[in-house]
């Protein structure tokens, strides 16, 4: 039987102690029996390096597991009782820890399942009237498909695969490194468990052949830039029969000459003439379902202001309604005015108090008053 003192008594802490508890204690018992700290003194020294090996061990999950089982005897290669010589042979570290947490560390046997085939993207650049309107299109990808001759089995038809002798159908094979013993996949047969007798010259084993393939897709209404679309099935084949993966279609909506997006709604910018800001008017915005929508401008409007039309914006994708549509207002000034019109225009300056522009006389007043607190 093993003369080594419990771990957890060796640390001074309960079996259920948590990872927190386990370094706490540690650093303490290390502090209190470090050599540099007790020079000279054999007792201290061995029991440092006892505590050293028990946190070494209790502060790793699969270890501690391990420990919890099967006491010291778990890394050692025997323990006092039955078998050999007194013996009980516990085999390698790997088969402690696969049978507590089972195939996680390799061991079963028998065929291993061939992987998944691998998931597949695609860039769609598309308009902003088709996301706003939906659109189904026909893509044409370079996809590895299941070999049709050998029907995805890699095997020339008419023949078969038997069992890996390097493995022994396992799939994996054993090395012993130090205390543990690492599994890795059989190179033979690639980790499958099986030989080909014969592969396909189709697909030269591989169970699979790049081909080019359409692919219908439906994109809905109210898609944006990042909606991921999903078509399950449509990737690459899985090697040696296995299901196939999924295509991924990862859409890019283009900027539009006129609309701006966010979300669901579409905001847009609309130069108006200084007279329709000051008297107020209508206007008329094209929308992307066709539909010519009217914009009422209230008289004074200023450069900046936003004005809202409900349901006027994208659609909601997967969803009911649309979204709003929002018109910023740019008033513009002339640049190029007939002698009559300036004539007009003066007129107006003539006439004007002030008052007509509360922010303009605002402005000055207080510039006005500034200038007057510096003389």
């Amino acid at each position: 039987m093993s003369t080594k003192t419990d771990f957890y008594e060796l640390l001074e802490i309960e079996r259920t102690a948590d990872d927190k508890t386990i370094k706490s204690s540690y650093r303490r018992l290390a502090m209190q029996f470090h050599p540099d700290r007790n020079p000279g003194c054999d007792v201290s020294e061995g029991k440092f390096k006892a505590i050293s090996e028990a946190y070494e061990c209790l502060k790793d999950p699969q270890k501690r597991a391990a420990y919890d089982r099967f006491g010291h005897a778990a890394f050692e290669q025997g323990a006092a009782g039955g078998g050999r010589g007194g013996q009980a042979d516990f085999g390698d570290i790997g088969d402690i820890f696969e049978s507590i947490f089972g195939n996680a560390f390799g061991g079963g046997g028998g065929r291993r399942q061939a992987r998944r085939g691998g998931d597949l993207r695609y860039d769609l650049e598309i308009t902003l009237d088709e996301a706003f309107h939906g659109k189904k299109c026909e893509l044409e990808i370079e996809v590895a498909r299941a070999c049709e001759p050998c029907s995805g089995s890699g095997a020339e038809p008419g023949t078969g695969a038997r069992r890996c002798t390097m493995c022994g159908g396992n799939g994996k094979v054993r090395a012993q490194q130090g205390f543990f013993m690492v599994e890795r996949s059989c190179q033979t047969c690639g980790g499958r468990g099986e030989v080909l007798e014969t592969p396909c010259r189709a697909c030269r084993g591989e169970g699979r052949i790049d081909q080019s393939q359409k692919i219908s897709v439906d994109i809905p209404a109210g898609v944006d830039t990042g909606t991921r679309i999903r078509l399950t099935g449509k990737g690459e084949a899985g090697p040696f029969g296995a299901p196939p993966g999924d295509l991924y279609i990862f859409l890019h909506v283009q900027r539009h000459a006129m609309f701006e997006r966010d979300g669901t709604m579409l905001v847009t910018r609309a130069p108006i003439t200084f007279t329709t800001a000051a008297l107020g008017g209508q206007i008329e915005i094209p929308g992307l379902d066709g539909e010519r929508m009217a914009i009422d401008i209230p008289a004074g409007i200023q450069t900046g202001k936003q004005l809202r039309r409900r349901g006027g914006g994208m659609p909601v994708l997967q969803g009911r309604g649309r979204g709003d549509l929002v018109v910023e207002i740019s008033v513009e000034t002339p640049t190029k005015l007939t002698a009559r019109q300036k004539e007009l225009l003066r007129e107006l300056q003539e006439t004007e108090t002030g008052e007509e522009c509360p922010e303009s006389k605002g402005f000055f007043d207080r510039l006005k008053g500034a200038w007057e607190g510096l003389s």
